[in-house]
């Protein structure tokens, strides 16, 4: 059981929400950019949710299912159609054997992600299937999948083993108030990193007032945002710091960056802020030229509104249990 890749895709790796609690190592987390797109297909499909997806970018690749499953698509609309059916993200799907997938225009955001009931078997390096690239350890042998490349679906218990017959797929799809609000131009909330109030009371304003456009010096490590220079009111040295996904440091030459899913363990720069982790998938959708600007809010804030998230996820994954049984 297991689909094959027919043509390549300019990147397709194996994702999951990431390796985690190796970063004192130098390990970094890896992961899905969009992290809540990943589990919300996961959810709906009755998998675990940080079970092994495919992470796509445009031009994505063509796919063909050697075997049938039921499989659910999210985050980036590129138009997904099997064999001639248009199909819709966010709900789960049918594909018999022989059926290709195929992904003929980028409609909107930049990474897509396809889950297959069941999972994929990957093996997993220190806990996790994500692909680290630089490493060339992870997911498919540590690297993007290619022409030919063949993934196996893990072995399903009797439960939910796929007939001869088609089976019954579950009419459910996933409520737009859990689909993350993405936008080629969204403002973000952002909580005040530790130096923040390093930065000179014009910059601060300009930060907080001005928008800022992707560079297309941007990747799975990083987005370099463009746009008026910040300063800080002294240039001191900084003693190397934690980082984090979400991340926003502030460069010598006064640009910003948002460190992403590969970001490095640490670093020096000036941390200015933190986009709040509900968000993070909002601008993992960003591609280059498109613009972002940011909001200030208060950590308890920040954390009320990840409460209230992983609540609504909660109601979803008993809902989709029921639906399921």
């Amino acid at each position: 059981m297991s689909i094959i890749i027919q043509k390549e895709g300019i990147l397709t790796t194996v994702q999951d929400t990431g390796r985690n609690g190796f970063r004192r190592f130098g390990i970094n987390p890896n992961g899905a950019m969009d992290k809540t797109a990943a589990r919300l297909i996961n959810i709906l499909l009755g998998n675990d949710e940080a079970e092994a997806v495919l992470e796509m970018h445009f031009p994505a690749p063509e796919i063909t299912f050697e075997k049938s499953a039921v499989f659910a698509l999210g985050g980036a609309d590129f138009d997904a159609k099997l064999d001639d059916e248009k199909l819709e993200n966010w709900k789960p799907h049918y594909a018999g054997q022989g059926n290709i997938l195929k992904f003929t225009k980028k409609t909107f955001g930049n990474r897509a992600y396809l889950s297959v009931k069941g999972g994929f078997r990957i093996e997993k390096w220190l806990g996790s299937a994500s692909t680290n690239l630089t490493a060339n350890i992870g997911g498919f042998s540590g690297r993007k999948l290619q022409k030919n490349d063949r993934l196996l679906f893990k072995v399903q218990s009797s439960k939910f083993k796929v007939q001869s017959s088609k089976p019954k797929v579950q009419n459910i799809k996933i409520s737009y108030s859990l689909i993350p609000s993405y936008s080629r131009f969204p403002t973000v909330r952002i909580t005040a990193g530790a130096e923040f109030e390093l930065l000179n009371a014009y910059s601060e304003q300009c930060f907080l007032q001005k928008a800022f456009t992707v560079s297309q010096n941007s990747d799975r490590m990083g987005f370099r945002l463009d746009g008026e220079p910040l300063f800080l009111l002294d240039n001191k040295e900084l003693v190397s710091s934690a980082v984090n996904f979400g991340t926003i440091q502030l460069l010598p030459a006064g640009q910003l960056i948002v460190l992403m899913a590969d970001h490095q363990t640490s670093g020096g720069y000036p941390r200015i802020a933190h986009i709040i982790e509900t968000e993070l998938p909002i601008v993992a959708q960003l591609g280059a030229s498109d613009k972002i600007a940011f909001q200030l809010i208060s950590l308890e804030k920040a954390e009320n509104i990840l409460l209230e998230l992983e609540k609504q996820l909660n109601f979803l994954r008993v809902g989709c249990k029921f639906k399921q049984v």
